[in-house]
């Protein structure tokens, strides 16, 4: 049972970049939780997504993702939508920081995010804008063909373009699902909605593209050789093309039903501030007016059960008793 098991998680071409960044994470996660409130489920999304990460990267299933390209796109499915996806459902923000020591974090984390230049680069990746451009680019850009015929030959490039995929999936939706209002969170509930459905046409449209081409578009796995023989090179691409058309834009969907939530919870949350300073407002006055109106020009006003106001006015017309 085992043999197979272990089989299958033999990396087909070994990473030490993968194993320590997944080891990193997975530690401090596992470190910071015990200091922070995480909930089952998030440490469900949040261990779910980084192993979902790692097998798309590191296991025999890679060989796959080289020799066919709707395995590739499945790859691509995983490392830029699913696994970012729900490691960032998981809000482990809190957790993570809490993992780093504690003098870690005062001598090297808060100086080196609080400069100049660490603050000017997160906020061009994180203005909406460039957030959306970088998303939808990548994946135009490495489904061009000259690139991507580079790319799968050249070992450093196949792997610069699998973590320029996790890293940007991880910083998109890392803005689009922020449960807080704005701020802190970079931008309001609803920017975040129209972030990520300014982000589902363009997948579509590629999608479509890929699918409906009647001819090969990516001869790179037919002169490699392909892991499925009996699936014919327009076939694959067909699949390929129905990958990001369908699912990667139901991902993108989800994400915008996510967001929706956010907002009408931060909504509703508002609304009850709203009503609760409502209700709170003629309590204020009331209590404002009685001791703001309870003297005039320092002396104690009396008033008395006269229907009549004269007897106010007059009682405060008179010199204090002794």
């Amino acid at each position: 049972m085992m043999q197979p098991i272990l089989y299958w998680l033999d990396p087909w071409e070994p990473s030490p970049t993968v194993v320590v960044a997944v080891l990193i994470a997975a530690i401090l996660f596992a470190r910071g939780a015990r200091h922070a409130r995480v909930s089952l489920a998030r440490r469900i999304a949040f261990w779910f997504g980084l192993a979902a990460i790692y097998i798309a990267l590191h296991t025999r299933l890679d060989y796959f993702f080289e020799h066919e390209f709707f395995m590739h796109r499945l790859q691509h499915l995983v490392l830029h939508h699913l696994g970012p996806f729900c490691i960032v459902l998981s809000y482990p923000g809190a957790a993570l920081r809490a993992g780093i020591p504690f003098r870690w974090r005062q001598r090297w984390l808060r100086p080196a995010m609080n400069t100049r230049s660490a603050r000017f680069v997160l906020d061009v990746l994180f203005h909406p804008v460039v957030a959306v451009a970088l998303f939808v680019g990548l994946i135009y850009f490495w489904l061009l063909s000259p690139i991507h015929f580079k790319a799968m030959l050249d070992y450093r490039l196949y792997r610069a373009m699998n973590w320029s995929m996790v890293i940007d999936g991880l910083m998109f939706w890392w803005l689009v699902l922020d449960s807080r209002p704005a701020p802190p969170a970079r931008l309001a509930p609803g920017r975040r909605i129209l972030v990520v459905i300014a982000a589902i046409p363009p997948q579509i449209l590629l999608g479509a593209y890929i699918f409906f081409t009647p001819h090969e578009l990516y001869p790179i796995y037919s002169i490699c050789g392909r892991a499925f023989t009996w699936i014919s090179p327009m076939r694959d691409q067909q699949i390929g093309g129905l990958l990001l058309w369908i699912p990667g834009s139901m991902m993108s969907v989800i994400g915008a039903l996510v967001a929706l939530r956010h907002w009408l919870r931060l909504s509703a949350r508002s609304r009850l501030r709203g009503e609760r300073k409502v209700a709170a407002a003629p309590v204020t006055a009331l209590r404002s007016s009685g001791n703001g109106g309870g003297t005039t020009q320092g002396r104690p006003i009396q008033t008395c059960a006269m229907p009549s106001s004269s007897c106010t006015s007059e009682m405060a017309s008179k010199p204090n008793a002794p």
